[in-house]
């Protein structure tokens, strides 16, 4: 008979029969267990002096067990003696800053005279010293009923999408509560932000409840700095957490077994509800995955639960979670912005002004399907309703002082501005911008302004009346006239104006009539 270590249930089995008067032959027999080791475990129990009048204990049997089946160990090898005298050299390789790879120690212990193979050597350090030794698994317990949800993409395979009409890989997102072992699917061709969000809501609304916590993965459109204490989610993603109220605590990188209620029910998910399946559409697919999770994964006794899912929802969850969105989620953008000379920053190719205290300084922008907001900081500087690309939205107390009636093109402005510097100034700013396109001749409006300012208001009056007269609009005329005058002209001291003289070649009217104003009525010249 070939050897094997006797369980606890043979070794009592053979002392209760030694215990009953059987002889070791009988026992052998009966116990299926050679006489020579039914002997030894009998000598064994006479030598400590067990009871033949009572049933032993468990404590007894084992002592006898274990005195039988302790040997010594065999002696060390040649080459586990010469590695012992490598200890401290190896351990210092292995446990450096920067360690050696075990192939490179055992060249170097080679080259110092060791006759030791790399097998020996390996299973040397890993005996002896530790090395690549995993650590233990530790089954961490479930969470409270409606305290959590994993989730996390899987990939399905290829689909044929009929609106790109072309085959595309089909990813699921797998929310699955940790309690109850409940899972919901949702079909997509993307793994954004957006998608995300939408399939969680339309979680929610299937679970009719929503978890106070969520651990996903370190999915860019969740996580944007991933951190094993202190992860940064996206902008977009921790304001959906903020507006639904539940909290997110994202995995360790590469550590799967931070979410394992999740990991193990994606290769589930692609066999038992993706795989021979055919559909028609994005919408098909997520109507199939929403029926099979409440009809197949849901119905289904849980391999380690060992309850229906949907069941243990029903009667223990659903109660304890949070109460489902009741309107879908606005997935807002969230981008930094410099704010250009012109006072408005870019966003989603749209343009927005920003107050002047704010130029060239770098900003916050939240935009969303009706608002953008503009943040210096944590203050809120700025709301604009959301503009199409190419649109532009701008505040005209955003510019300067006397800025923006230009950057506007305010026509209205100009003219109001030129009427304050003389009658006939605002007469001539009026006949100046007379036309179906007066924002195309403001420039010479505000040449006309400059004048102003150059050489008075009271010259430019006098000599717009006088151009008025003639019916001379023209800027470039009014400044040669106002470079001729001999002298400025100003107003005194009663804001009156000074008449300039009248242009070298004027004539007055009376110059040009042909007859008296007596003899037209006498009927004229023969």
């Amino acid at each position: 008979m070939s050897y094997r270590e006797l369980t606890m249930i043979d070794v009592k089995e053979v002392l209760r029969r030694w215990q009953a008067g059987q002889s070791v032959r009988q026992i052998a027999r009966d116990a299926v267990v050679d006489r020579k080791t039914v002997a030894r475990y009998i000598a064994t129990a006479e030598k400590l002096e067990l009871p033949r009048d009572r049933a032993l204990d468990d404590g007894e049997v084992h002592e006898v067990a274990q005195r039988e089946q302790t040997r010594a160990l065999p002696d060390a090898s040649a080459e586990r003696r010469e590695l012992e005298r490598h200890r401290d050299r190896i351990a210092a390789w292995l446990g450096a800053a920067r360690p050696l790879r075990l192939s490179k120690i055992h060249v170097l212990l080679r080259r110092d005279g060791l006759d030791a193979s790399y097998a020996t050597l390996r299973r040397f350090a890993m005996e002896e010293l530790g090395w690549q030794k995993k650590e233990p698994t530790v089954r961490v317990d479930d969470a409270p009923p409606g305290q959590e949800a994993q989730i996390d993409f899987g990939k399905m395979g290829l689909m044929f999408d009929p609106e790109a009409e072309k085959r595309r890989v089909l990813w699921a997102l797998i929310i699955t509560l940790s309690f109850s072992r409940y899972m919901f699917v949702w079909p997509s061709f993307t793994q954004t932000t957006a998608a995300v969000c939408e399939g969680l809501d339309r979680a929610f609304r299937f679970f009719g409840g929503m978890p106070r916590t969520i651990i996903p993965d370190n999915m860019s459109a969740i996580v944007a700095a991933p951190d094993a204490l202190a992860p940064r989610l996206t902008d977009a993603f921790a304001d959906y957490a903020q507006t639904r109220g539940f909290f997110v605590d994202p995995a360790r990188v590469r550590s799967p077994k931070d979410k394992p209620r999740v990991e193990n029910q994606v290769a589930y998910v692609r066999e038992s509800w993706f795989d021979g399946e055919t559909f028609t559409s994005l919408g098909d697919s997520r109507e199939s995955a929403e029926s099979w999770c409440r009809d197949v994964a849901g119905a289904r006794v849980h391999g380690t639960t060992r309850k229906v899912p949907r069941e243990e929802f029903e009667l223990v969850e659903k109660a304890a979670m949070l109460p489902p969105p009741t309107e879908p989620f606005d997935v807002p953008i969230w981008t930094t912005a410099k704010v250009h000379p012109d006072h408005h920053v870019e966003v989603a190719r749209a343009l927005y002004s920003v107050p002047s205290i704010y130029r060239c300084h770098r900003v916050r922008v939240r935009a969303d399907r009706s608002l953008v907001r503009i943040y210096a900081g944590t203050a809120l500087v700025k709301t604009h309703a959301r503009q199409p690309p190419g649109g532009r939205s701008t505040d005209p107390s955003d510019y300067p002082v006397g800025k923006s009636a230009y950057a506007l093109r305010n026509v209205d402005a100009l003219l109001k501005t030129a009427q304050g510097k003389g009658l006939h100034v605002g007469r001539y700013a009026e006949r100046l911008l007379a036309g179906p396109l007066p924002w195309a001749r403001m420039r010479q409006g505000y040449a006309l302004l400059r004048l102003c300012e150059k050489y008075g208001d009271g010259r430019v009056e006098a000599v717009c009346q006088s151009a008025l007269s003639f019916d001379v609009v023209d800027v470039v005329r009014i400044t040669k006239m106002l470079k001729r005058a001999a002298a400025p002209a100003t107003r005194d001291d009663t804001n009156n104006v000074v008449q300039l003289p009248l242009p070298r070649f004027a004539r007055p009217q009376k110059h040009f009539e042909t007859r008296d104003g007596g003899a037209s009525g006498e009927g004229g010249a023969s």
